[in-house]
C-alpha cells in the first residue's frame, strides 16, 4: 500500500509540473498575440489567442487531475494511517487493561491523553482529506473568449485591435457617402 501512495504522489506532481509547463507555453502564445496584433494580423491573432486559451483550459485540467489523485493519495494515506492508528490504539486498549489493573491514576490518564491525541491527529487528517476533494468545473473556448483575450492583450499592450467587420462599412466605402452628400447638398442649394 505504500508503494501505491508513492506511486501516486509522483504522478500528482509530475502532473502539476506538465501543468506549469503549459502555463509557460500559454504565456509565448500571448507573446505570439501580441506581436501579431502589433502587425496588423488579426488571422494570426485569432489562432495565437486559441492556442494560449487551450493551452490554459489543459493547465487547469491537469491540475485539476492532478488534485484527484493527491485526493486519492490522501484517502491512501488516510488508510495507511488507519492501519497504524487502529495498531496504536490496540496497545493503548491493552495499556488501559494494565493501568485499570493497579487503578494507577497516573497511568490512565497518560494513556488517556495519548488515545486523545492520536484520535485529534486522526482528526487532522480526515480534515486536510476532505479539504483535497473539492469539486472542479469544466472549460470551453467560445468565440467571445477569444475575442476577448485578444482585447485584452492589445489592451495590455496600448494598441489598437483592427477588427474585420465582414459585410459593415468599410472606410473606403465613406468616400462615396461624402460625394453622397455633397449631391445632395447641391441638389438643396439649386432649389
Amino acid at each position: 500500500m505504500e508503494n501505491s501512495l508513492f506511486q501516486l504522489k509522483f504522478t500528482a506532481k509530475s502532473l502539476a509540473r506538465q501543468s506549469k509547463r503549459c502555463e509557460k507555453e500559454e504565456q509565448k502564445e500571448r507573446l505570439k498575440l501580441k506581436k501579431a496584433i502589433q502587425k496588423g494580423d488579426n488571422e494570426s491573432a485569432r489562432i495565437y489567442a486559441s492556442n494560449a486559451i487551450r493551452k490554459k483550459n489543459e493547465s487547469l485540467n491537469l491540475i485539476k487531475l492532478s488534485s484527484r489523485i493527491d485526493a486519492v493519495a490522501s484517502r491512501v494515506q488516510t488508510a495507511v494511517m488507519m492501519r497504524q492508528v487502529t495498531g496504536s490504539m490496540a496497545n493503548v486498549v491493552r495499556g488501559m487493561d494494565r493501568a485499570m489493573e493497579s487503578m494507577n491514576l497516573e497511568k490512565i490518564s497518560m494513556v488517556m491523553d495519548k488515545f486523545e491525541s492520536q484520535f485529534e491527529d486522526l482528526d487532522v487528517q480526515t480534515g486536510y482529506m476532505e479539504g483535497a476533494m473539492g469539486g472542479a468545473t469544466t472549460l470551453t473556448t467560445p468565440q467571445d473568449e477569444v475575442d476577448g483575450l485578444m482585447q485584452q492583450v492589445a489592451d495590455e499592450a496600448g494598441l489598437e485591435l483592427k477588427q474585420e467587420l465582414g459585410n459593415m462599412v468599410t472606410p473606403q466605402a465613406l468616400p462615396e457617402d461624402s460625394e453622397l452628400t455633397e449631391r445632395l447638398a447641391k441638389l438643396r442649394n439649386a432649389s
